[in-house]
């Protein structure tokens, strides 16, 4: 199956984010390469420190904003979910929302890593 299709089963928009980068399907591919490795640098660990949480939320913004600009909606989604339980004080359902996202993301990952040359 071709990336863009498996993808698209994952719920990535791909028409969207193809429209984000004026349909370059060779830039949009480096995008999401780089979005992998933004995840790598960025990832927040279901079991971070719920009495300081400062850095788990500039990760979930950068996550939440990459994503969306890509279009990776299920990742996008959960994240605007975690910043938003993070900045109203809630990080214990953070780590909830956090914790099913996890392994949809790493689908996602896994995915856009077996197709990069």
């Amino acid at each position: 199956m071709e990336l863009f299709e498996e993808l698209r089963a994952l719920g990535v928009d791909i028409d969207d984010g193809l429209k984000r980068v004026m349909g370059n399907e060779k830039l949009y591919k480096r995008l999401l390469g780089s979005f992998v490795k933004m995840t790598d640098t960025n990832t927040i660990r279901p079991d971070f420190d719920t009495s300081d949480y400062t850095k788990e939320t500039e990760k979930a913004h950068s996550i939440k904003g990459t994503a969306a600009n890509l279009s990776i909606t299920p990742i996008s989604e959960a994240y605007t979910r975690i910043l938003g339980l993070l900045r109203t004080g809630k990080p214990e359902e953070a780590r909830e929302v956090l914790g099913e996202v996890l392994p949809i993301q790493g689908e996602i990952i896994r995915c856009i890593e077996s197709h990069m040359e």
